[in-house]
C-alpha cells in the first residue's frame, strides 16, 4: 500500500461544513470526499491519504483516508488541458483544522519526515517510504488504531465533495472560463478572413505571423 499527500489551502477552498465532516466521522461514519490529485494517475483503491493544511495557521497533517477509486477526468474549463484529475476516498480519521491539527508542520521539519516535501503546490505526490512509515507510526499513537472504514460499492458516479461551499465557487468559475472560451471561438470565426490566410488554433489566435 502506498501513501499520497492531499493539500488544502483555506485560502483556495473554503471548507465551512469542516466542523460537521468532522463530528461525523468521529461519530463512525463513513464518509466518503473527492479531492482534485494532481496529474498523479498512479494512485489505486486502498491506498492511503493525508491531507496536509498549508498557507495558514494552524499548518499540518489533520485527516487520513483510503482511496475508493482511482483517479478519473472531471471537465474543468479553468485549466489548459481542459480537465482536472480527482480520487474518491473514504476519511477513517479526520480533525476540524480550523482549529487544530494531528501532526504540526513544525514536527514534518523533522528527520525523517524532513525528507518528504510537505508544503506541495498540488495534491497526489506519493509520500517517500521513510517518511511514510514514521508518519504512520505517529499517526497511529496520536490518533489510535482504526479499522478501515466500509463503504457501500458505487456505481461510475464520483463521490460528492463536502467542500460545498468551494465546489460551487469552482463550478461558477468553471462556467465562467468556458463562457469566455466560446466567446474566443465565436469572434474568430464570425471575424472577416483575408484571401489565402492561414487557418487559426481554434482559440481567437490567427494563423498569421
Amino acid at each position: 500500500m502506498t501513501a499520497f499527500l492531499l493539500i488544502w489551502s483555506p485560502k483556495k477552498w473554503p471548507w465551512p461544513e469542516l466542523p460537521d465532516v468532522a463530528k461525523r466521522v468521529a461519530a463512525g461514519e463513513a464518509v466518503a470526499d473527492v479531492w482534485g490529485c494532481g496529474f498523479s494517475r498512479s494512485i489505486l483503491p486502498g491506498d492511503r491519504v493525508f491531507i496536509h493544511r498549508v498557507t495558514l495557521e494552524p499548518k499540518g497533517v489533520f485527516a487520513s483516508g483510503y482511496v475508493t477509486r482511482a483517479p478519473y477526468e472531471v471537465p474543468d474549463a479553468t485549466k489548459k488541458r481542459g480537465y482536472r484529475l480527482c480520487v474518491d476516498f473514504v476519511y477513517d480519521y479526520l480533525v476540524d483544522a480550523h482549529h487544530e491539527v494531528v501532526i504540526t508542520r513544525d514536527e514534518l521539519r523533522k528527520h525523517p519526515f524532513s525528507v518528504q516535501t510537505w508544503d506541495a503546490q498540488t495534491s497526489g505526490i506519493s509520500i517517500k517510504p521513510m517518511a511514510e512509515g514514521a508518519l504512520e507510526k505517529l499517526w497511529i499513537e496520536r490518533t489510535g488504531k482504526r479499522a478501515r472504514p466500509v463503504v457501500a460499492p458505487h456505481a461510475d458516479a464520483p463521490a460528492k465533495s463536502t467542500k460545498e461551499q468551494a465546489s460551487q465557487a469552482w463550478s461558477a468559475a468553471n462556467k465562467a472560463a468556458a463562457g469566455k472560451r466560446a466567446a474566443r471561438v465565436a469572434m474568430y470565426f464570425s471575424s472577416p478572413k483575408r484571401p489565402n490566410s492561414p487557418p487559426g488554433d481554434g482559440e481567437g489566435n490567427s494563423g498569421d505571423t
